[in-house]
């Protein structure tokens, strides 16, 4: 095995997203503008005001003019008038960025939908970079931002692993990554023809741990698949590097095998200069104004002398994210994190970190409440985010989104698991009420109950919003769905929408949600599965605006889904389309500042489905109440709402009133079921 060419080094290294960040910071250095914003603390309420209503796209799933690209699709006027008219004031792409791995100098393709990114340039699958500005202006024309993606916790194996491999200069130092000496290269597996990586079992860690070479097994295997991913390290083959020394290395990743870790405390800090110049370059040259810090609680892993290495609630990633964050505020923008760990940390992350939070901490919550008709796991969730101080304006209430359902509960499994919570009258350990909820959920969310959802590893369920509902209502057969039961899913998935965007802080929704997606059969996607990733039968084809109708797959390959609501230029010239009272229900938001609000009571109830928050209206506006039947009965109840003045109840989604606040704070709600009323009490007291 002979040194590698000089001109292959040299091309690997004009490609790499380290030399490309050098290349940025040479536009900054010694420059006046990083010094004109505040960038220590987070900015939650600033960051919601520039846009708190988003639609969250996912590339691979665009439908597309015939011939046109990803990026025309999303800029397309006729979809842009028709989001504007929704009431869209952000779109966050999902990744757009080159991913992927490469050999030599082929390019191999993205293992998990452009998350592992491997160059700072569009990828031309995708569109150009002329398309993504167009995309910019096209949204700045309808008072709207553009969302992209900084993926701090790894890449993919792109020119910058390959030169890493190689030790050429600073780029081992951008990774979790050790060269281990010839004599122990017996106790590595041998790499199969064809693989650039072996994935060790548990034991080999072990005993590469004992010899002090790496930190060892983690708190957990993320997407764990037996024979395919039973611990978070992998080894190479023989690598011959520009030194001429042949080594094989070990390395971490978190996730899948083609998604390196990068280390965040390097002498080098090149994970650090990388990271910084990806996120300037959104910002500057793709025209974001918000970027998503992408698994940015994975940035530190620490040896423990006995046990598993500690990877998570580290110190590091609180450092790591400040840094980030702080360099996004410096140019101008803002951040939200889709941080999937415990309350703690998504708490201490936001101070000096993201300003955002994907509303991990209540969404599997709120469809259990779906699922069972009680919303008492919801409420003592909803609690949590203040005890730990979370301002509920600083959250993402979402919908679908690409990934499963998480059912980690993570808060429950690692800090709080023998805390102890009162739960249905009794008091549970937080990993006996984990397990609790996760059984209930996995039994009527997937399985014999509906079968069309499948279980996503250990993490959750891969489903649809639309299969979340059908599966609630007892639907096994969806090729048997009935207009009657499209009546129904329709009603109770604006339940949902209630749910999330009668809160302060941002609501966020998917194309699946807004043309009411169901998953697409298992065997049209086989081929995407083979490591276990189920995830690929929620993220069906979808074409908002009929941009071509006859096309049976996106321009990413996905197939198109079965789905019950249709495009939304359609559903806009429809009364009760979901998209029509979609609209309806973000105006009220609007008109009254909700997403603004204060959250100052979550009162308890008699009735096992109901659920109420009580908001504080900005600049005066008074009380606003969300009140919402997650049961199939109906309902009356007299609430309590102390503190609150007197005064009419109206519905400000219908325009009626309700009844009255009476002076000593009770008031008598009826509802439907599945109906949510989001109601305001028009106090006569002066605020």
């Amino acid at each position: 095995m002979s040194k590698p060419d000089k001109d292959y080094i040299q091309w690997l290294v004009d490609q790499s997203m380290l030399h490309a960040a050098k290349q940025r910071a040479l536009h900054y250095a010694g420059q006046a503008r990083l010094w004109q914003r505040p960038f220590a603390e987070a900015r939650p309420r600033d960051a919601s005001a520039i846009a708190s209503v988003w639609f969250t796209a996912y590339p691979a799933s665009i439908v597309t003019r015939d011939g046109g690209s990803v990026l025309q699709a999303l800029g397309d006027e006729t979809l842009w008038h028709a989001l504007s008219d929704i009431g869209i004031q952000g779109i966050h792409n999902g990744p757009l960025k080159l991913s992927g791995g490469l050999r030599g100098r082929e390019r191999t393709p993205s293992v998990d939908g452009n998350f592992d990114r491997m160059s700072f340039d569009i990828d031309p699958d995708l569109g150009t970079e002329a398309e993504m500005l167009n995309l910019s202006r096209i949204a700045a024309a309808h008072n709207a931002i553009v969302i992209d993606d900084a993926i701090p916790s790894h890449t993919g194996k792109g020119a910058d692993f390959r030169l890493a491999e190689r030790a050429h200069a600073d780029y081992p130092g951008l990774y979790h990554m050790v060269e281990i000496k010839e004599e122990d290269w017996t106790l590595l597996p041998e790499v199969a023809d064809g693989r650039d990586a072996c994935n060790l079992h548990p034991e080999t860690v072990d005993l590469l741990k004992a010899k002090h070479y790496i930190v060892g097994q983690l708190q957990r295997v993320i997407f764990f698949e037996p024979g395919v991913k039973e611990t978070d390290w992998s080894v190479t083959p023989v690598i011959v590097g520009v030194d001429g020394k042949a080594r094989r290395w070990v390395y971490l990743h978190y996730f899948k095998e083609g998604q390196p870790s990068l280390n965040w405390l390097d002498p080098t800090f090149a994970a650090q200069q990388m990271i910084i110049g990806d996120a300037l370059h959104s910002i500057d040259i793709m025209g974001a104004r918000i970027l998503r810090l992408d698994a940015n609680g994975f940035l530190g892993v620490e040896r423990r002398a006995e046990g598993n290495a500690w990877s998570e609630s580290h110190p590091l990633s609180v450092n790591g994210n400040q840094l980030l964050a702080g360099t996004i505020r410096k140019a101008g923008g803002f951040s939200f994190q889709e941080l999937n760990l415990t309350i703690d940390d998504i708490a201490a992350m936001g101070k000096g970190g993201a300003d955002l939070s994907y509303d991990f901490i209540t969404r599997p919550a709120y469809q259990h409440a779906l699922l069972t008709g009680n919303t008492e796991f919801l409420r003592l969730m909803l609690r949590q985010v203040h005890s730990f101080g979370i301002d509920p304006a600083s959250l993402i209430h979402a919908l679908q989104n690409h990934d499963e359902l998480t059912l980690e509960l993570v808060h429950f499994w690692t800090l709080h698991a023998h805390d102890t919570y009162l739960y249905q009258g009794q008091t549970f350990p937080g990993n006996i009420l984990r397990e609790h909820i996760r059984e209930e959920m996995y039994e009527r969310l997937a399985g014999e109950h509906a079968p069309y959802n499948l279980k996503f590893v250990t993490n959750g369920v891969s489903c649809t919003t639309a299969s979340i509902i059908t599966a609630a209502l007892g639907i096994r057969d969806l090729d048997a769905i009935t207009p009657e039961d499209v009546r129904k899913i329709q009603h109770i998935h604006l339940l949902l929408v209630m749910y999330n965007a009668m809160q302060p802080g941002v609501f966020a929704l998917s194309g699946w949600d807004l043309v009411g997606a169901l998953p697409l059969p298992a065997e049209q996607v086989a081929h995407l599965m083979q490591d276990g990733d189920t995830r690929w039968i929620h993220r069906g084809a979808y074409d908002l605006v009929d941009l071509d109708p006859e096309a049976e797959v996106s321009a990413g390959g996905m197939p198109r889904p079965k789905t019950l609501y249709g495009s939304i230029t359609a559903q806009l010239q429809q009364p009760d389309s979901f998209a029509t009272q979609l609209k309806k229900i973000l105006a009220v938001r609007r008109a009254y500042d909700i997403a603004a609000s204060r959250q100052i009571l979550i009162p308890d109830v008699q009735h096992p489905g109901l659920l109420v928050l009580v908001h504080e209206l900005p600049a005066g506006k008074g009380t606003q109440i969300t009140a919402l039947n997650f049961s199939a009965e109906s309902l009356v109840e007299t609430l309590h709402l102390p503190g609150i003045a007197p005064g009419p109840v109206v519905d400000i989604i219908n325009e009626r009133v309700e009844g009255d606040l009476t002076d000593s704070g009770d008031f008598t709600i009826t509802l439907d079921p599945y109906e949510g009323l989001a109601l305001r009490v028009v106090s006569s007291t002066p605020l």
